[in-house]
């Protein structure tokens, strides 16, 4: 296993040139006024990842499960969810989440970002509506509501049910599409008078990739050479292509839901969620600087580009050929300003440089599609994590979401742009203490606190930034060993108290009109190419 077939998902291993940043500051410092009056701050997390039910639905200890051996926790959590889903529903989970609701509002956030389980909500995927998955929903609303707080709702987030990947194989089938649309009929239905702002999906421009192109999420399928972990099925040529298509298909199928018989009377917004990564390039070599902008074609433009054009890239229809499908004329046109705003989950930037070799080969994947490699330099640091992710990946890169605000503005029309994730990750206490310092997370949010205002002040149609996360939960790759929360949990209490970090306690000082110091000047200005 070479590190470069592993990085898509796990190359925020890039440190980028923000490692150069210094102390000299830009300007004086910013407060919460100096953002438009609407300007939405809030913190999120999702249904299936947030801890709230991990003591009641995992079977397996925590410490015993692994992503990369064996089974994980999330697969033991799905399985587990579908029959005992009646028991997350307990009156503890009801106290639990008064408790998380009333930690948001004393942090002073405008908004909650959550998910929706669709097995909680319809445990066979389609047909009959759980009523207590109404009930805790309705409640976690309300509740919200209650005290002051908006419910950002992305409807599917990782967690496709069971039973409908069991008889048809999921979102590789068209099928999909019409019980998304059902299901999503049953969201605005019950909850679309109260949630204003609704997301269809969460990254369908990774989703393809980790779990149908390497393997490495969610049904695990892939195909040799280019699977991450041993697959015994699956297509890396085809399937991420059919996937994303369908994902697609159904977000626009959902819009048109919304729009013809719920946004009138319910007077909210929707769109859906991308990951935004931005690629630089390794070297100022013109085809180094090219490959960066054909990756950000395949990576944010795969979805943008039929969002706004009603097609895939250009790039993308020359490079991958009869295996990227084609939209039918009524498809193109429905696909067509799907959206009133667009997610954007931002971390990091990634350095590639041209790998125009690949396109020579008779069987491609997405990477090899487009015809670009990734620059490691630093993976034989002896902090990794497994797949070559370091401990220390997530530096401080906000230049790198300025440029990728500017990109949309320029390139896409400026759309409505909500930050739907951003955050940091910190590790677990060897001792197995509780981590209350982490500061660099305070300077991480406030370097791209600080990008934001500057990138609307630079004419960039953003109008909300929601940290990643409010607690810390079960990350998809790396379970409990990374954690993002602004307020961390005690993972060896029974009843996982919460405890709040200083990054919580800066949050709301900023929130509740703290002055920001100025971001260096190093980290807000980078970017260019990156010399080993």
């Amino acid at each position: 296993m070479t590190p470069a077939r592993v990085v898509f998902i796990c190359c925020a291993v890039l440190l980028a040139a923000a490692a150069a940043a210094s102390s000299s500051s830009t300007a004086a410092g910013i407060t919460r006024a100096d953002f438009p009056p609407e300007f939405i701050f809030g913190a999120g997390s999702s249904a299936y990842q947030n801890i709230r039910e991990y003591k009641i639905l995992l079977s397996t200890p925590v410490q015993d499960c692994n992503l990369f051996v064996g089974k994980s926790c999330g697969e033991v959590r799905l399985k587990v969810h579908l029959q005992r889903m009646e028991e997350s529903l307990v009156s503890g989970t009801r106290f639990r989440t008064q408790e998380d609701v009333k930690l948001l509002q004393d942090m002073g956030v405008d908004a909650y970002r959550m998910s929706i389980s669709w097995s909680r909500l319809i445990p066979d995927g389609r047909g009959a509506v759980n009523p207590k998955g109404l009930e805790y929903y309705n409640n976690l609303i309300d509740e919200l509501l209650s005290h002051g707080i908006q419910p950002h709702v992305t409807i599917y987030h990782f967690d496709f049910p069971q039973a409908l990947q069991d008889e048809y194989n999921g979102i590789l089938s068209p099928r999909f599409v019409e019980d998304f649309t059902a299901y999503v009929d049953v969201c605005f239905k019950n909850f679309g008078d109260r949630v204003k702002h609704w997301s269809t999906v969460n990254e369908p421009n990774i989703e393809p990739i980790g779990g149908y192109d390497q393997g490495i999420l969610p049904p695990r399928r892939c195909s040799f050479p280019f699977g991450v972990l041993n697959c015994d099925n699956g297509n890396s040529t085809t399937e991420p292509y059919i996937v994303a298509h369908h994902l697609l298909l159904a977000h626009s199928s959902a819009v048109s839901l919304y729009r013809e018989k719920y946004q009138a009377t319910q007077g909210g917004q929707i769109g859906l969620t991308l990951l935004g990564w931005w690629y630089e390039p390794g070297t100022q070599d013109p085809e180094d600087v090219a490959a960066a902008a054909r990756m950000n074609d395949f990576h944010i433009g795969w979805y943008m580009h039929p969002l706004v054009y009603g097609d895939y890239p250009p790039v993308m229809r020359k490079n991958v050929g009869s295996r990227l499908p084609s939209f039918t004329a009524e498809e193109s046109k429905r696909v067509l300003g799907s959206y009133d705003f667009v997610g954007f989950n931002h971390y990091v930037a990634i350095f590639v440089r041209a790998d125009l070799s690949k396109l020579d080969q008779s069987l491609r994947d997405y990477m090899g599609d487009a015809a670009v490699k990734y620059d490691l330099p630093f993976l034989k640091s002896n902090n990794e994590f497994p797949l070559g992710l370091r401990s220390d990946f997530m530096t401080s890169t906000p230049w790198a979401l300025k440029k990728m605000l500017n990109h949309l503005q320029e390139k896409y029309k400026n759309p409505i742009v909500m930050i739907h994730e951003n955050g940091a990750a910190g590790q677990p206490d060897p001792s197995g203490g509780n981590t209350y310092d982490d500061d660099f997370r305070s300077q991480y949010l406030q370097d791209y606190i600080e990008a934001t205002l500057q990138s609307i002040r630079n004419g960039s149609n953003v109008q909300a930034y929601f940290v990643w996360s409010f607690l810390d939960v079960f990350e998809y790759l790396f379970g409990y060993r990374l954690r993002f929360g602004l307020y961390g949990v005690d993972f060896a209490s029974p009843e996982r108290t919460r405890y709040q970090r200083h990054s919580a306690r800066w949050y709301a000082g900023f929130l509740r009109g703290g002055e920001l110091r100025p971001a260096a000047a190093a980290a807000l200005a980078g970017g260019g190419a990156y010399s080993q």
